[in-house]
């Protein structure tokens, strides 16, 4: 498992070098910068893997650091469960249909991430999902697709970046690849390679990679997957 997320690593170290090569040549127009928090309010979905990775540098953490924060996490999840009581361990969000997603992950929802220090920094900067590590700017592939066609409103005021062709990226490559280490993560982990599984950064931390029995989970859980295509 280590040698996936080493991989996995390789894979968002490249996004980080994408992003600062945009903010050397479009330094004027993008106002992101570590710190910055503005986006990092209300609940959203990250990959399995990136709930992997997370937890690893959470973990990490001195426990003065994160016994307050586990405690936000299970405040939180107090918070689902009253809207979804079934939530429970390993916290995989496929099993709730998405149309009802926003239920949980309203877009009103300005509570700040609970990994934010006092600084207003994140607390695992080095192992945050890859959503976080594209937030704020468009994602153009080198081949002119629009992956995302959005940006932050603090970014590119007067002017549009899906014209920047120095803005652009390998993003298919990119998706590709995470696909690829996702399918083996979960080949490894659950004997079984998924193409989705998603959870939340708070039930990320509350996960239990080395000691839940994922195998056993995967006995009940394996038809509903599969048959609602996440396979």
């Amino acid at each position: 498992m280590e040698e996936v997320l080493e991989h996995y690593a390789a894979l968002l170290q490249e996004v980080g070098v994408w992003f600062n090569r945009c903010l050397s040549v479009a330094a004027g127009d993008i106002s992101c910068k570590e710190g910055c928090s503005a986006c990092c309010r209300g609940l959203f979905d990250i990959t399995l893997l990136d709930a992997c990775y997370l937890k690893s540098g959470f973990d990490q953490l001195d426990a003065a650091v994160k016994i307050p924060v586990i405690r936000r996490a299970e405040e939180r999840l107090d918070r689902i469960r009253a809207v979804w009581p079934e939530f429970s361990s390993p916290y995989i969000l496929n099993f709730r249909p998405d149309d009802q997603w926003n239920q949980l992950m309203p877009d009103d929802d300005m509570t700040p991430c609970l990994l934010l220090g006092e600084d207003g920094r994140c607390l695992v900067y080095d192992h945050r999902p890859m959503t976080c590590r594209l937030h704020g700017l468009p994602l153009v592939d080198v081949g002119g697709e629009v992956m995302d066609g959005d940006w932050c409103t603090m970014n590119f005021i007067g002017c549009d970046p899906l014209k920047k062709e120095e803005l652009r990226f390998e993003f298919v490559r990119l998706f590709e690849g995470e696909l690829s280490l996702f399918r083996l993560f979960t080949a490894r982990l659950l004997n079984h390679g998924f193409n989705e599984l998603d959870t939340l950064i708070p039930t990320a931390l509350l996960m239990d990679f080395d000691g839940f029995d994922w195998k056993l989970w995967l006995k009940n859980a394996h038809p509903y997957l599969v048959n609602n295509n996440y396979a």
